[in-house]
């Protein structure tokens, strides 16, 4: 599977990445689920969850699930915080985070316990 290249529209309130079905297709991703997704005016929809997905941004990169919608690729802020990118909102850019500017930075510590299923 080739890679490719997208632009992609940031958004904060956004949770997931997501994907036009053209997108999926090229991509040739799996459907694992179906979620049901709000969206920006409020309503609800049923939307496939699919995966995995690597994406890349310069030098960072993560791998993630994605909704199906839209017509746009939306970049929200789970593979934003996997890759430790922070929005530049005078440049209304995304950028490395200037804190950790050569490898990605995160957070491996939790306060409450939870029982979790991992499978393969």
């Amino acid at each position: 599977m080739q890679p490719i290249e997208v632009e992609a529209l940031v958004d904060t309130g956004a949770l997931h990445l997501g994907v036009p079905e053209h997108v999926a297709i090229q991509l040739e991703l799996t459907e694992l689920e179906k979620r049901e997704v709000t969206v920006a005016d409020g309503s609800k929809k049923l939307c496939s969850y699919v995966g995995p997905v690597k994406i890349q941004f310069g030098d960072r990169s993560c791998f993630t699930g994605a909704l199906v919608l839209g017509d746009t690729v939306l970049l929200g802020a789970i593979p934003m915080e996997d890759m430790d990118l922070v929005v530049h909102p005078t440049l209304r850019k995304v950028i490395s985070n200037p804190a950790s500017p050569n490898i990605p930075s995160s957070s491996a510590k939790a306060n409450h316990q939870h029982i979790v299923h991992l499978f393969q």
